[in-house]
């Protein structure tokens, strides 16, 4: 079984969702997340990773 590892930035909160970008790999491509399934304590311009199903932030 392979494990995958993405990171993404937060480009922008809006209300129970956020927009994450790519940043592993080149793309101008948004991902919708809900805010549920991401730390409490995203704010837009912090880096997460996804990992096993679950986001963490990193600094």
């Amino acid at each position: 079984m392979i494990m995958e590892t993405w990171y993404y930035e937060v480009v922008s909160i809006d209300g129970d969702y956020a927009n994450l970008r790519r940043t592993d790999v080149s793309s101008d491509d948004l991902k919708l997340v809900a805010r549920a399934l991401l730390p409490a304590e995203i704010f837009e311009g912090c880096r997460l990773k996804y990992e096993l199903m679950q986001y963490t932030s990193i600094q």
